[in-house]
């Protein structure tokens, strides 16, 4: 007994050990771990770029890259256009012929809004983004985000938000940093969606205008109560502190002046309707 009981242990094991499917299983690596904000800006700085692509959405064709750092392989996008042009004719897509003059594009205003999202208590709504160097060219590279479809798609289907309410609360949030950063390319498609249906806004590069002027005031209804006192208490030194040199003083003081306007704007609301009626 003790005979054809080794034999059968040995045939089961023989077995277990031939079947690629049970081995694969054994051996499987351990999924990648979650990275927190910190060692993503890391990972994008000095992680290896293993393949690139161009994308197909926006004007700037920003590169679609692939990086790994020997443990975690992620996507990424990278973004280096940085123009200038006295006056410029813009339009298209269902949009208005108009002239702007002083024109900019670059991706210094992706590396500013983020770091004002992060002041603002926002940075959840944006891909995190650093500064990085490749391929002979410098630009913003921003963590590659999952999602479902973009605003513009889900127009087209006519999809519905799980959370009507929820999702109202976050296209306020983002009307009002459109608005402080003056944005003027925040077209459906920089606006993802993400599988659980959060938001989140990308491509800054038309943002931070010299105009201190508000857009789209009528669409600044409501105010999140996390938000509204850090954009009361935001002060310039550390506007200043957190860009560095990716704002002019001209755009930053030109961004500081909106705010103020932001703050009137909704201490006006709050006074004509109350406060229960504004903030949320």
């Amino acid at each position: 007994m003790r005979k054809s009981g080794g034999v059968l242990l040995v045939l089961l094991l023989t077995s277990v050990l031939a079947s690629p499917s049970a081995f694969a299983q054994t051996v499987a690596p351990a999924p990648a771990p979650e990275l927190t904000v910190e060692q993503q800006k890391t990972f994008l700085k000095t992680a290896k770029v293993i393949r690139n692509k161009t994308t197909n959405k926006g004007v700037t064709a920003p590169k679609r890259l692939t990086l790994t750092d020997g443990v975690v392989t992620h996507d990424a996008v990278f973004q280096p256009v940085d123009e200038s042009k006295m006056v410029v004719s813009l339009g298209g897509n269902g949009r208005p012929s108009q002239t702007e003059l002083n024109f900019v594009d670059s991706y210094r205003y992706n590396l500013a809004a983020y770091a004002l999202s992060e002041l603002l208590g926002l940075s959840h709504m944006m891909p995190v983004h650093v500064e990085r160097r490749w391929n002979g060219q410098t630009g913003s590279i921003s963590w590659f985000v999952e999602t479902l479809m973009d605003e513009s798609e889900r127009l087209k289907k006519k999809v519905q938000p799980p959370n009507a309410t929820e999702w109202n609360h976050q296209m306020y949030r983002m009307r009002v940093f459109s608005a402080l950063v003056r944005d003027t390319d925040r077209n459906l498609t920089n606006v993802l969606i993400t599988p659980e249906w959060k938001v989140m806004m990308i491509d800054f590069s038309r943002g931070f205008r010299l105009q201190p002027e508000l857009m789209h005031q009528s669409d600044l209804a409501k105010m999140c109560k996390e938000l509204w006192p850090k954009l009361q208490g935001l002060q310039r030194d550390e506007v200043k502190k957190a860009i560095g040199d990716w704002l002019t003083g001209s755009e930053l003081e030109a961004m500081m002046k909106r705010r103020d306007l932001l703050v009137a704007h909704f201490e006006k609301l709050i006074g004509d309707k109350g406060e229960a009626n504004v903030l949320y």
